[in-house]
């Protein structure tokens, strides 16, 4: 049997920049007497923000284009983003609530660094070997709603990997990838709540994803997909408006190469497959450059 605990305590002040979070944290986990090793720590990175200073005053919108890399899409006055982390989200994660009226907070400059700072002062004040998830609320494609993902992570397996190995019917597993930092983070914020002013909580039960003392693992950078492999690297409207302008600077997301065969079963789907605009779009979105699909056509043997 598998038992698992998750608990989120009251009481923990409104953090400021310089504020020492560990010692804050521990001040409603009982001195550091309710870790216990192989517990995992999330904590919200509004929090972590606030006291490494990630707030500023000024205009969401100038904070969201600052942060962004690209949008991804965009639908009325919300955009999603690539954010300079590589995530991709909603207004690159700047939030403007429980903030001073008229400051915004970012999202931490690095949050897998700071989960390791914060793990090795636990372990340091408690003397216990915990995990520590940094932790932020994102949507998801084709589902309403929102969870809490992770995008900070330390001493903990991010995902556990299960490809290779076989089910209890004797099936292999080909693509079996549990992001476990991210079941985590959503189990934390069920405790947590979105209004309950409690940022930290404490998940405890799956040790076995706890890393040993000096080992911070990968980080929850590790779950984050290169721009490129993303199979949904632009919207719908985006997709096509990038592939019809055509510019190198865009090819980026729409991924590797397809194979010669996949391109030519998108271009018989035209209306007119002599439309050389709608063709060069195509090109483009599969990885292709158009002279070099003509000179396939002509029987040349040369690729992109």
């Amino acid at each position: 049997m598998t038992r698992i605990e998750v608990w989120a305590p009251d009481g923990v002040p409104e953090v400021r920049a310089g504020d020492d979070l560990a010692g804050l944290l521990l001040d409603v986990l009982g001195g550091g007497s309710e870790l216990a090793d192989g517990d995992v720590v999330c904590v919200t990175s509004k929090v972590v923000s606030k006291a490494e200073g990630r707030t500023r005053t000024g205009g969401r919108e100038e904070a969201i284009d600052e942060e962004s890399v690209r949008v991804v899409a965009r639908r009325g006055a919300t955009r999603i983003v690539r954010h300079r982390l590589g995530l991709t989200m909603a207004a690159a994660g700047v939030d403007a609530s429980n903030v001073a009226v008229g400051s915004v907070v970012l999202l931490p400059l690095d949050p897998d660094a700071s989960a390791r700072a914060l793990r090795r002062e636990l372990a340091a004040r408690a003397g216990v070997n915990v995990g520590v998830v940094v932790t932020d609320t994102a949507g998801r494609a084709w589902r309403e709603g929102q969870t809490d993902i992770a995008i900070g992570a330390a001493g903990l397996v991010v995902a556990q990997d299960f490809a290779g190995r076989t089910d209890a019917h004797g099936n292999p597993l080909v693509v079996t990838l549990p992001a476990v930092a991210d079941e985590l983070a959503g189990a934390a914020e069920l405790a947590q709540g979105k209004l309950g002013a409690r940022p930290v909580a404490v998940v405890r039960g799956r040790a076995d994803l706890v890393l040993p003392p000096g080992d911070d693992g990968p980080g929850a950078a590790a779950l984050v997909r290169p721009d490129g492999a993303d199979m949904f690297g632009w919207g719908a409207r985006e997709a096509v408006v990038r592939a019809l302008a055509g510019a190198d600077g865009d090819r980026v997301p729409f991924g590797a190469p397809a194979p010669a065969d996949e391109l030519a079963s998108a271009i018989a789907h035209l209306p007119r497959p002599d439309d050389r605009t709608a063709v060069a779009a195509l090109c483009f979105a599969h990885g292709w450059r158009v002279e070099d699909w003509d000179r396939v056509c002509e029987g040349s043997p040369s690729t992109t």
